[in-house]
């Protein structure tokens, strides 16, 4: 079951979204990201080879939550689940990403593929689900 549409408009309209994922011992760690909303979903667009792309490998469940730009928790954290994209669907969330922040979106998509490549980043769609 999702979570109701209040809180997923909260959560996609924010700058900063604090997305929690676990290690394998279950340490949380948090991070704060870009979000983007993708239909009943939030979107992040992250580096391929990040530590949030490997916990998300190993767990699928994460806590989301809004956060000011140092990951300050806004509010409470709720329970979503995460996967990773394939490379048609990070594409449009680089596109999603420069809508949504604008000059500073855009550059720093543009710097991203300049020293990554394409492959070198990767979409995740998180859903919220009711504790």
């Amino acid at each position: 079951m999702t979570v109701d549409q209040a809180t997923l408009e909260r959560l996609a309209s924010g700058k900063y979204l604090l997305v929690t994922t676990f290690r394998r011992d279950g340490r949380e760690v948090p991070t704060p990201v870009w979000v983007v909303r993708d239909g009943d979903a939030l979107g992040i667009w992250t580096v391929t080879d990040s530590g949030k792309v490997k916990r998300t490998r190993n767990r699928a469940d994460v806590l989301v939550g809004e956060c000011d730009l140092r990951g300050n928790p806004l509010s409470e954290q709720v329970p979503g689940r995460a996967v990773l994209l394939d490379a048609a669907q990070t594409q449009r969330y680089r596109g999603l990403v420069r809508r949504k922040y604008g000059l500073t979106g855009w550059l720093t998509v543009l710097g991203s593929r300049l020293r990554r490549g394409t492959e070198g980043s990767v979409g995740i769609r998180i859903t919220l689900v009711q504790p």
